[in-house]
């Protein structure tokens, strides 16, 4: 029989339900931009779940409403140890707004996935009332929005650069990455009786000092450019990116330091040791009833439903896509959880009353890293890389599939599983890749066999990102050619089964090095592969990655050369409309377009 929940299951969202504990005082109020879906998924369920679970008592107000007398704020009054703020699991400009910068009209975190139940900008919006109405409790800031911002970075809703997120909020420590092992440390000094205020070397936090005196530090420290001067100077901008994502993916990193104006500094404390797996386990396992909070019944939280039946089995991607923040904020480095912990989770979803059998992921920020890791780990301490995986995978990365072909058999054992399937992306180069170890080699045949086999549900999603090899060097992907390789075998391996199967590619246009005629070849050579394509999008700069100093500066922050890159709205739709070459209404554009860069080449193989 599915467990039944009480109210006092869940982490206490209002006076009635801490009075229902018996509590007195609550130790943290956590604030989260996102609905309460108790489920290791979510943000705001995972920060409270580990403050939880080191012996505090918390109190979560997801989604205060930020307007009028704020009762929200109020509501549990001053906590004994600080306040907890995070925007949810997504940024909230990236959640509010398009690549074109239209606003959108929903909001897959927020009940029956309708938009306005968070403010732009949430965590500085929270943090300045909370210091507001407390200015003496200390605000904790961290989730993704925080994270990205912890130095001088880009904003492209407002087109500037802009300083640490900590000037601009007034909180009074900032938690980077993923947050169990800093949130532990603040934890137990706090019930030591230490201040927050006075929490100068956690690692994994930022923090803001006045005036010139930095903290004492054993390790060695790196002072970028000030914030002013890359104000003035894009080059500095560029070369103080390339430092910041060196030290975010090393394994041994330096203390940063910036200058923000005259009176203040940001210091970036290096992040802890890589989580092992007993961490991670320790943070899925703890007791998630993994649904919304009753104050829910009835309304739907979308996001929630496309998570409810899928297990997330590691952290962190070594990719590096120049794109994408999750290194920045997972880190490169892979942790995987325990098969065991993995099981346990499988075995609740298949109590939960609406499990019909089928999961729909066993995945991560990439499907197929599980448990990969350098085989040398002293080589792995000294690299600096952003990417294992690019241009080549690394020779000292493991890469072998053994133990992912296992877990998966594992799971499709139990009887209440018909079909388990990979919903998130899979890494097709590192199943094409060729190990010098022939075990690993074997490995990569036989997960693509068990994958395309047992595992897709009609479609295959997989990210090539585009077609013509100098853009895909900017996005740090490997070349198309190794694509369409793995649809050859895709095709084979279906074929054999009888299996009549999809691969769905993801594309993007816009990217920095992208020209016209780049777009023009990729829709020439996806055609020729017999694709109209469906999963695209435009490139969205958002703060922290690769691609977006990019955007910004102008300079490639590892070579110091300019690159191009489409900015303006109608630089943007004119590569846009060859994702969709096929549509009656963008030929002729096309067409024109194509006879004004000189290729009839590409004209004939669209049309004929």
């Amino acid at each position: 029989m599915p467990k039944e929940y009480r109210l006092t299951d869940f982490l206490p969202t209002t006076k009635k339900e801490t009075d229902l504990r018996g509590w007195d005082y609550v130790d943290v109020v956590l604030f989260s931009g996102d609905a309460y879906v108790d489920h290791p998924s979510f943000a705001g369920a995972v920060v409270g779940r580990c403050l939880e679970s080191y012996g505090l008592r918390v109190a979560l107000v997801p989604q205060p409403d930020w307007h009028g007398d704020y009762r929200d704020f109020k509501k549990f009054g001053k906590p004994r140890m600080f306040f907890a703020v995070t925007s949810g699991c997504m940024d909230s400009m990236v959640n509010h707004y398009t690549a074109g910068l239209r606003k959108r009209s929903d909001d897959a975190y927020s009940p029956d996935g309708k938009a306005g139940f968070r403010p732009d900008r949430c965590t500085t919006v929270y943090t300045k009332i909370l210091k507001e109405l407390y200015p003496d409790v200390p605000v904790v800031i961290g989730g993704l929005e925080a994270s990205l911002r912890r130095l001088t970075h880009y904003d492209y809703w407002d087109d500037t650069l802009m300083p640490t997120i900590l000037a601009t909020c007034g909180a009074d420590l900032l938690i980077y990455g993923m947050g169990e092992l800093p949130l532990k440390e603040i934890a137990n000094r706090c019930k030591r009786g230490e201040s927050i205020f006075d929490m100068h070397d956690v690692p994994q936090t930022s923090y803001l000092i006045e005036g010139n005196k930095i903290p004492e530090y054993d390790g060695e420290t790196f002072e970028l450019f000030p914030h002013l001067e890359c104000c003035k100077d894009k080059m500095k901008q560029a070369k103080n990116f390339r430092v910041i994502e060196e030290e975010s993916n090393k394994m041994e990193a330096r203390r940063l330091v910036q200058r923000v104006d005259k009176n203040h500094v940001t210091v970036v404390n290096p992040p802890f040791p890589v989580m092992e797996s007993k961490d991670l386990d320790a943070s899925f396992d703890l007791p998630y009833t993994r649904l919304p909070h009753p104050k829910y019944k009835g309304k739907r939280i979308p996001a929630y439903d496309m998570i409810k039946f899928s297990i997330n089995i590691h952290r962190g991607c070594f990719g590096g896509c120049s794109f994408c923040a999750i290194s920045a904020h997972q880190g490169k480095h892979i942790t995987s959880r325990s098969k065991e912990s993995i099981m346990r989770e499988v075995r609740e979803v298949c109590e939960h009353p609406e499990f019909k059998g089928y999961l729909s992921d066993l995945g991560g920020p990439s499907a197929n890293m599980y448990e990969m890791r350098g085989r040398n780990q002293e080589l792995c301490k000294k690299c600096k890389r952003p990417s294992c995986a690019f241009p080549k995978v690394c020779p000292n990365m493991n890469t072998d599939h053994s133990s992912l072909i296992a877990l998966y058999k594992e799971v499709d054992k139990l009887k209440k599983i018909k079909k388990s399937f990979i919903g998130s992306g899979v890494r097709y180069d590192l199943i094409l890749h060729e190990d010098k170890d022939p075990k690993a080699n074997a490995s990569h045949q036989a997960y693509a066999e068990e994958l395309i086999t047992n595992h897709v549900s009609g479609r295959l999603k997989v990210a090539p990102e585009h077609t013509e090899d100098g853009v895909l060097c900017l996005i740090r992907k490997p070349s198309f050619s190794q694509f369409e390789k793995f649809k050859k075998e895709f095709d084979r391996i279906c074929g054999k089964a009888g299996l009549r199967q999809q691969i769905i590619p993801y594309f993007i246009s816009s990217h920095p090095g992208c020209h016209r005629v780049d777009m023009a070849m990729l829709a020439a050579r996806t055609k020729a592969m017999g694709f109209n394509l469906e999963q695209v999008q435009d490139f969205t700069p958002t703060p922290m990655t690769f691609a977006t100093e990019m955007y910004y500066t102008g300079i490639n922050p590892y070579t110091l050369e300019k690159v191009y890159t489409p900015r303006t709205k109608k630089d943007k739709e004119d590569q846009r409309k060859f994702f969709f070459w096929y549509k009656k209404e963008y030929k002729q554009e096309i067409i024109r377009d194509l006879k004004s860069l000189g290729r009839p080449d590409i004209i004939k193989k669209l049309f004929g």
